[in-house]
């Protein structure tokens, strides 16, 4: 399918040679004027994808709660940021802060801050946080928070920025481009040169085979995470689907609910790949932090109440409610198919002084 973006893509090759897969993904996902998050809200049952806190409140609540226990771990500052990377329609932050009510001090010194590059997420975020509209400011990216002490939320964030993907092949690893082939299609190719900079990326994992893939996710946000963390005190909680690292083709597209073709209609399709929760974990550290998990999202869900909360949700609601709530948590923490439980995973970068997050134990901290 021919679309504004892929005219402008086919364009940029014909004139500078094949491109990598990272810079495709970035002009996909956030071209200002045909990327896909630029032009729509792909969430919900008329969008593309449903994330968890679109699931149930529990989500979001949990994670509040979360919050909440983690700020008093850290002194209970009187004042902090509340940030949300990514944060969708707001659902999440939201039912966050409802929760969150229940201690009126952690309400009283959170100054919320969303970052997020699209102007139609936006809108729905002011609506969705009108009743705390008088302490939210939006960023383009981190580095843009004010300094202070922070609390992070990032849930599906990572699995949206661009990655590259390298091949190896007769001894070496190649560099995988979008192309174009003969018709003027849009193709996936290897560049005939070896990588310089593969190798390293792939230094901490056994010797590859012959055909194996190997992505490497952009690092900069998580870069520039881990150093304001480190410098300005706080943690981060990430929650996405993804792995603790290896050899594997992850990247794909989801349109309408459905595995699609990345390359066949650039700018109206959401492009995606797994998280490497290895990679997340090396550069909090790298930065000083402390590493926790990856922990199963039905565990972590688990230890944090899920099932008390779904019981408290289904007092005297009719039999119906009863029944949505029950899905709404199998979805969430289940390990079946189209469940969250194992798939997501959830890890936690967070201060050296800070000590253990909620929810997690000492023999869960990553020291690989």
């Amino acid at each position: 399918m021919t679309t504004p973006l892929s005219k402008e893509i086919s364009a940029l090759i014909a004139a500078e040679g094949p491109m990598p897969l990272s810079r495709y993904m970035a002009l996909c996902l956030g071209h200002p004027r045909h990327g896909y998050y630029m032009t729509r809200d792909p969430l919900g049952a008329r969008g593309d994808f449903t994330t968890a806190p679109e699931i149930s409140q529990m989500f979001g609540e949990l994670l509040g709660l979360w919050a909440v226990a983690q700020w008093q771990a850290m002194g209970s500052p009187p004042a902090f940021r509340l940030v949300e990377l990514g944060p969708g329609r707001g659902t999440l932050m939201a039912d966050a802060l409802r929760a969150a009510r229940l201690v009126p001090d952690f309400g009283a010194a959170a100054r919320i801050h969303l970052v997020e590059t699209s102007p139609v997420l936006r809108a729905a975020q002011a609506r969705t946080l009108a009743a705390h509209a008088d302490r939210v400011s939006w960023h383009d990216r981190v580095e843009e928070v004010p300094d202070g002490p922070a609390l992070v939320l990032a849930n599906e964030f990572f699995d949206a920025l661009p990655i590259d993907q390298y091949v190896f092949h007769a001894g070496h690893w190649h560099e995988r481009r979008v192309g174009l082939d003969d018709g003027g299609r849009l193709v996936l190719g290897l560049d005939p040169a070896p990588s310089r900079a593969a190798p390293a990326f792939a230094a901490h994992l056994p010797p590859p085979a012959e055909g194996v893939v190997l992505e490497h996710l952009e690092s900069g946000p998580a870069r520039a995470l881990s150093e304001r963390l480190k410098t300005q005190g706080g943690a981060a909680l990430i929650i996405d689907y993804g792995h603790a690292g290896g050899y594997g083709d992850t990247f794909q597209a989801l349109e309408q609910h459905r595995f699609a073709d990345p390359l066949a209609a650039p700018g109206n399709a959401d492009l995606t790949a797994h998280v490497d929760f290895s990679a997340l974990a090396r550069i909090g550290r790298a930065a000083g932090l402390r590493a926790f998990g990856p922990l199963e999202q039905g565990a972590f869900l688990a230890r944090l109440g899920l099932a008390q909360r779904a019981e408290r949700l289904k007092r005297d609601a009719t039999d119906e409610l009863r029944a949505g709530v029950d899905a709404a948590a199998r979805r969430l923490a289940g390990d079946g198919a189209g469940e969250m439980g194992r798939l997501f995973k959830v890890l936690v970068l967070a201060h050296p002084e800070i000590g253990l997050p909620p929810a997690f134990d000492s023999t869960e901290e990553w020291v690989r």
